[in-house]
């Protein structure tokens, strides 16, 4: 479902993580769902004069592949754990969100950073690194409401002063951030990033592979220990149930796509689910619908 006003704040409510994706424009993004339960999305955004707004609800686990806007710098305000993620063009990840997500984003086109004079090669070492700051909360509380508010307007939007006041405030804000990094910590998280840019940079270019647990180590160029140290950083979670999620998520998808003369089984040893039982069980408790009930969707 989609609303729109004068104002262009856009509010789109979803039911399931492709919807998710398709209502957010510029990225380059997969979702697939990796805790139990029917998904129910939020997405409002907010364009302006070379700058995006978007706030995001998530209610189950979701892995996110992102690649940002081509050009662009995104401040990314992570409200569960309240921490700022800064990104580029360059940055591309995968991660999973925690259950009952949201976060705001504001993102800068290239126009609007070449008028006001931002050389992001001052920001390298920053990107996609966890920074706290005392205001995360407050500002992202602010600009939630903020949405609310011009959401119910009757009066004009005065976008160009809340384009101004978005930048200053991210600037502030990251600048107050970068005095609590720690070079030993960041250090390590930079290890684990590349390992995990590895196996994102895999999972773009073969959404329909699969591997197992010591190909993925592989692919990553790292021991099995190191990659399941990265995966535990970022996702939560091991490898090897990464790669479980992973697979019964493309199931589903060849299940939506509703071939007349495709069966489940079929599709269950696909994506490698030798035992049909198990198969159809596991994909129950995660997407509460068995997957033959998903077959007669898709048709």
């Amino acid at each position: 479902m989609n609303t729109q006003n004068a104002l262009q704040v856009q509010a789109f409510n979803t039911t399931d993580v492709t919807e998710q994706v398709r209502a957010t424009p510029g990225w380059q993004q997969q979702y697939r769902q990796m805790s139990p339960g029917h998904f129910s999305g939020q997405l409002r955004c907010l364009g302006l004069d070379g700058v995006e707004v978007y706030e995001e609800r998530l209610n189950t686990r979701v892995e996110q592949f992102f690649r940002a806007p081509s050009g662009s710098l995104t401040f990314c305000f992570d409200q569960v754990e309240n921490s700022l993620y800064l990104l580029n063009e360059q940055s591309r990840n995968i991660w999973i969100t925690p259950e009952n997500y949201q976060e705001v984003a504001v993102v800068f086109d290239q126009p609007f950073l070449q008028r006001h004079g931002l050389d992001l090669e001052r920001l390298q070492g920053l990107f996609m690194v966890p920074l706290g700051s005392g205001q995360n909360a407050l500002f992202g509380s602010w600009l939630s409401a903020t949405l609310t508010r011009l959401a119910q307007a009757d009066c004009p939007l005065e976008g160009q002063a809340l384009a101004e006041q978005l930048l200053d405030d991210c600037l502030f804000i990251l600048d107050n951030a970068c005095q609590r990094l720690q070079g030993q910590a960041l250090g390590k998280r930079g290890e684990e990033r590349a390992i995990m840019q590895r196996v994102s940079e895999w999972a773009a270019d073969c959404p329909e592979e699969t591997l197992n647990l010591m190909e993925l180590a592989q692919v990553a160029g790292v021991s099995l220990r190191q990659l399941q140290e990265a995966f535990k950083a970022f996702t939560g979670m091991p490898p090897a149930h990464w790669l479980r999620l992973r697979r019964l998520n493309g199931a589903r998808r060849d299940l939506l796509r509703g071939a007349s003369d495709v069966t489940v089984a079929e599709v269950a040893m696909r994506w490698s689910f030798w035992h049909l039982g198990r198969f159809s069980e596991s994909y129950r408790q995660l997407f509460r619908e068995l997957p033959s009930e998903t077959l007669k969707r898709g048709r």
